[in-house]
């Protein structure tokens, strides 16, 4: 075991070298601001340049703004979410897979993402209140084109406009804000939200495939 750990921190310490210092530097920068955010701080770059104890002036050269920076955190967090890729079956089925990819992963930094969330809501107060400046504007998105891939498979029966629409009502269940209320204001744990999000989800694509005459309509049950 002694010696499989010397090849592997020499391993690591190649690869350090031969990436050079600006890489490191880059890296322990986005690794100290993931781990304020794990920690439920939304951190400025000042912040984070003094938790790394980088420069001030090295610290914007990496990240321009509190933006670049939590946006670079939140695409780390996000992970095998922005790769994801749907195999086969039906828009339901893919969702299904969508959601069961993305929401473990959710739940797992759920801190990070609420404190971005935190920065955008912080953003949007600013913005109302004409004191936002120059920073540029935290811009989430990622699961918009995720879900519209998702549903690819209803482009050929269902108007475009439809399409949309479920495809927003999707993103209600696909987000840090399900965890908010589901876990916070419910108290459901991770399972649970997940559990719940999925029936959600599965409700409103069968949903949608009624209202085109493409399902059954489902069978009142006798109460």
């Amino acid at each position: 075991m002694l010696v499989s750990r010397q090849s592997e921190a020499a391993e690591e310490g190649g690869l350090a070298a031969r990436e050079g210092p600006r890489v490191r530097t880059g890296r322990l920068m986005l690794d100290t601001a993931i781990r304020l955010m794990q920690a439920g701080v939304t951190p400025s770059v000042s912040e984070v340049a003094e938790a790394a104890g980088v420069s001030r002036a090295t610290a914007y050269r990496y990240f321009p703004s509190q933006s670049a920076l939590v946006g670079a955190v939140v695409d780390q967090a996000l992970g095998p979410i922005l790769t994801w890729t749907p195999g086969p079956g039906d828009a339901s089925g893919r969702v299904a897979q969508l959601l069961g990819t993305g929401l473990p992963r959710i739940d797992a930094f759920e801190a990070t993402f609420k404190a971005a969330l935190r920065l955008s809501l912080e953003q949007w107060a600013q913005r109302r209140a004409g004191t936002l400046g120059e920073e540029p504007q935290f811009k989430r998105g990622h699961r918009i084109e995720l879900l519209r891939d998702a549903l690819k498979p209803l482009e050929a029966t269902m108007k475009p406009a439809a399409l949309e629409r479920l495809a927003q009502a999707l993103s209600l269940f696909f987000g840090v804000e399900v965890l908010t209320v589901l876990k916070d204001i419910w108290g459901l744990d991770g399972e649970q939200t997940q559990s719940v999000a999925q029936w959600a989800a599965r409700a409103l694509v069968r949903a949608a495939l009624e209202e085109k005459g493409d399902a059954t309509p489902a069978v009142p049950t006798a109460v």
